[in-house]
């Protein structure tokens, strides 16, 4: 498959670069710049990302780009470009005017092919401290900006450019026409990566993989898992086993809902009840990542009991989707742990399963454009993210059924809210956490002493940053009454306007 490679240095951009290509129906993939994949036929083209580091420093990334530099088409972006002038012998000082935001192209040489359709005045977005002051002797200037002369370059006799701005951000405007001069014209992919294509090759290769054996499967309820259990059932039919485990942490109604939304679809579906193991689990714990610990070892537990009962699996096949796996590698080794994710990570030697995960190239709105291709239902597709551990990482302190029941209520009636208001399609994700705060209230002539709720919602394209839902006043207002007069236990609503980074969507 034709691929375009990107190399990442640690730039907040990255994915962004990988989402921009794969929106010209072109593959690529992110590996860190310190772990560069072999460079086979398939590889048409490379891109190098932006990074948090200067090339002046001595701890900075220096990667060895001979094994396709001057062989195939390469981009530099931002720290890209800085560093393969800087070890060309080029000048890289601090920026007299450090340039961050929007600026405009003042020339563009009309015959790059990376500029093509590209005029003077274009607006692209500019986020570095220092600049490249003198090319060396085979740098031709492409592109200049007022503040930045050598805004972009090209290399004498090779199909290698670089760029000081960042194409991959909405803010340069002619950004995605660049990027597709790169891939197309240069690189020459086809543009035949969609969501059919991946379709019809998944299942082809997982029937090549999978054969005649058995896979049993952890559904969730939510798009990733259901759109994996749905390209492997095309694929092995009745040899995939599905197991639906309710942690009693899901929301209200969720696990009958769930079930009863599956039947519908042929899976092979088992519904376990093991509410009181994860609460025994989880009894007196309240560090976040204890709790999460608690619920996956617990998980495994029941997941293997149930999983032993299916004669001679030898797969388990997981939802993992592309930003947990780039999540759970860092471009300078094992990242520091924001939180553990559930999809990443060895299984216990006592499974002896292998993994299948059909999604892992993708990210989320990619699943989601697979599943329309395979036409799954629209209400499954447009499920908000629901975190693995679920209620118990809304809770901000130790876990009990009184606490799931009062969070669950809450939850119920800010999401079932966000629907009738036509307001649950505009989010993209929405939730409650209950603190560990009481706070004083009146009720009637009654003195009140109760809990805290705060309600949650973002919009985001695939989680990476977010920024905080601006619902209307008026709904909120309703969505607090209706929680502080129905809800026992719940005195005071409150609502998160925090926007990721610097928060997290989820408090723990």
């Amino acid at each position: 498959m034709q691929t375009i490679l990107i190399l990442d240095f640690g730039s907040q951009y990255t994915q962004l670069i990988a989402r921009k290509v794969r929106e010209l129906n072109v593959y690529c993939e992110i590996h860190p710049y310190n772990k560069i994949p072999s460079i086979t036929s398939e590889i048409k083209g490379v891109i190098l990302s932006g990074s948090p580091f200067s090339s002046r420093d001595e701890n900075s990334p220096k990667p060895d780009l001979s094994s396709f530099k001057g062989k195939i088409p390469l981009l530099g972006v931002c720290y890209g470009a800085q560093y393969m002038a800087h070890i060309a012998g080029g000048t890289i000082l601090p920026s007299e005017i450090r340039e961050y935001g929007r600026a405009n192209l003042n020339s563009v040489d009309k015959d790059s092919k990376l500029l093509k359709g590209i005029s003077a005045g274009s607006q692209v977005w500019m986020s570095h401290g220092d600049t490249i002051l003198d090319l060396p002797s085979n740098f031709k200037v492409i592109c200049s900006t007022d503040n930045v002369v050598n805004a972009g370059y090209k290399i004498d006799e090779e199909e290698t450019y670089a760029i000081q701005f960042h194409p991959e951000v909405t803010h340069s405007l002619d950004g995605l026409k660049l990027l597709n001069n790169f891939v197309v014209d240069i690189c020459g992919c086809s543009q035949n990566w969609t969501p059919d294509s991946f379709v019809e090759t998944t299942i082809r290769n997982l029937k090549q993989e999978l054969g005649e054996d058995k896979v049993v499967l952890g559904l969730s309820g939510g798009v990733d898992s259901s759109v994996a259990a749905i390209l492997l059932h095309r694929a092995i039919g009745k040899n995939l086993n599905c197991i639906f485990v309710d942690n009693g942490l899901l929301r209200k109604n969720e696990f009958e809902n769930v079930l009863e939304s599956y039947k519908g679809l042929g899976l092979n579906v088992i519904g376990v009840d093991a509410k009181q193991l994860f609460y025994s689990a989880l009894k007196g714990l309240t560090d976040p990542e204890k709790k999460r610990k608690a619920i996956g070892k617990t998980f495994i537990d029941v997941f293997d009991a149930e999983a032993t009962k299916i004669k001679d699996v030898k797969w388990l096949a997981q939802g993992t989707i592309y930003p947990d796996i780039i999540e759970s590698v860092s471009v300078k080794g094992p990242s520091a742990t924001i939180k553990s994710h559930h999809n990443v990570g060895g299984l216990p030697d006592f499974m002896k399963l292998k993994i299948v995960e059909p999604l892992k190239t993708l990210f989320k709105d990619e699943v989601r454009r697979v599943g329309r291709s395979m036409e799954i239902k629209e209400e499954l597709l447009g499920r908000h993210p629901f975190p693995g551990p679920g209620l118990a990482i809304r809770i901000l302190s130790d876990i009990t059924e009184e606490k799931v029941r009062i969070l669950q209520e809450v939850d119920n009636i800010f999401i079932q809210g966000l629907k009738d208001s036509n307001l649950y399609d505009k989010v993209w994700q929405a939730g409650a956490m209950l603190l560990p705060v009481q706070s004083v209230g009146v009720m009637g002539d009654e003195r009140t002493y109760e809990n805290v709720v705060a309600l949650r919602a973002v919009e985001s394209n695939d989680g990476m940053t977010a920024d905080w839902s601006h619902l209307p006043y008026e709904f909120l207002a309703d969505i607090s009454n209706a929680i502080i007069n129905k809800v026992k236990g719940v005195n005071r609503v409150v609502y998160d306007i925090s926007s990721k980074p610097p928060a997290t969507i989820e408090w723990e």
